[in-house]
């Protein structure tokens, strides 16, 4: 395809970069809009009483970081979910209506009483354009390098009320323009950062670097994700720490797997959790595999990996008794994907695994949560029957 860009000037705005492109093969096109400019000191906010089919054709630059509203509808285009453009209130509307309508077919053979309300909403957008009643339109940009056009320039616009104003530090981020107020001596929150430390291979022992975030699950808690890359050999891996203590009751999670969508749910299997597949009759015990922060696919894979690399299993050590029974399981492990229905078992004793429920907040209909009281066995293997964290003290200065 082609891009096409012009530099051009819009009366009493400032000068914004336009960009169009066109393909042959699809015909199809797209144009966007950039400011030509720096972002403005202040923030600015348009609003607009429309009471007319000619307000409707009111120029409009909107950038990407610009969020659009209309209260009477309690609709809003929140900022960085378009693409900057160049267009009318009209065409504005028109968007967010082809938005909508999008993925239309799918609700309606999946949810249709979700469909049905949202096809309501887009009546309604379609009946703004029409302007059988006033509303008004809200254009909220932090960088200050959106404008709604005046058609009485020079002159005052009584129907545009425009507004400059202060950002504040969470624009300002938004922006990319967070200047760091912390005192030179005041300790860094490393929550956002990446770290870095240097280490070896576990595959050469060549120097390579591992990287560490620490990152909040919804509706679970903090984790720390490692990876660790290395360039001499291409080896690759990452693990998972729980960034939290031990639970006090550990946990165990049953997902009735009954579709394929199933496989794209988020993971997180600790070090400590082990898997269960009852219809193949499957056990994984605690620590195969490490700690993982993956999709349930990604985790069936990996167990898939683990059986088929393992040199006493399907190898040269292997017997052909052996290797015909865990052919048969890698190919029942395959029909899991989507063919066939079973039940995924995660059984945690740290209570610091996860499987995503896709309903959250809502109650997930084929997954269930159950918390369980820990055996001394189980305290055992985690080290908690020896720990004590109150009144330690005392006993070592009694002791001496």
């Amino acid at each position: 395809g082609v891009t096409r860009l012009l530099l051009t000037r819009i009366p009493f705005f400032k000068e914004i970069i336009i960009s169009s492109f066109s393909c042959d093969s699809c015909s199809w096109s797209n144009t966007e809009i950039q400011s030509a400019g720096r972002i403005q000191e202040q923030g600015v906010r348009y609003t607009l009483a429309i009471t007319s089919r000619q307000d409707m054709n009111r120029e409009v630059v909107k950038t990407d970081c610009a969020s659009a509203r209309i209260p009477e509808l309690d609709f809003e285009i929140p900022a960085f979910s378009q693409k900057g453009v160049l267009t009318t209130i009209e065409g504005i509307i028109d968007r967010a209506v082809a938005g909508l309508e999008q993925d239309q077919p799918a609700r309606r053979a999946t949810d249709k009483e979700v469909a049905r309300k949202i096809d309501e909403f887009i009546g309604k957008l379609r009946q703004l354009k029409e302007v059988n009643s006033p509303f008004t339109f809200i254009l909220d940009d932090p960088s200050g390098n959106s404008f709604v056009e005046n058609p009485h320039a020079p002159q005052r616009d009584e129907a545009l009320v425009v507004t400059h104003y202060r950002r504040n530090p969470q624009q300002s981020a938004m922006l990319g323009l967070e200047v760091d107020s912390k005192p030179p001596d005041a300790a860094e929150d490393l929550r956002d950062e990446v770290l870095q430390f240097n280490t070896n291979c576990p595959e050469c022992n060549a120097p390579a670097s591992t990287n560490m975030k620490l990152v909040q699950i919804p509706h679970f808690k903090e984790v720390i994700i490692m990876a660790t890359n290395c360039d001499s050999c291409g080896h690759r891996t990452n693990e998972v720490k729980s960034g939290g203590a031990i639970e006090p009751q550990g946990t165990r999670i049953t997902l009735r797997i009954t579709d394929p969508s199933d496989m794209t749910r988020d993971i997180l299997k600790s070090e400590t959790c082990g898997v269960e597949i009852p219809e193949l009759e499957f056990e994984l015990g605690m620590g195969a595999l490490g700690g993982k922060f993956t999709t349930l696919e990604g985790l069936l894979k990996d167990i898939r990996d683990l059986v088929e690399k393992n040199p006493f299993t399907l190898g040269d050590s292997s017997t052909p008794s052996r290797t015909g029974k865990l052919q048969e399981f890698i190919g029942k492990l395959q029909d899991v994907k989507g063919k066939t229905q079973a039940h995924f078992i995660m059984d945690d004793p740290a209570g610091n695994s996860y499987l995503q429920n896709v309903y959250a907040p809502e109650e997930d209909p084929e997954l269930r949560v159950q918390r369980y009281e820990r055996t001394f066995e189980q305290n055992e293997e985690l080290g908690l029957n020896d720990m004590k964290t109150e009144g330690y003290e005392t006993e070592a200065a009694s002791g001496r």
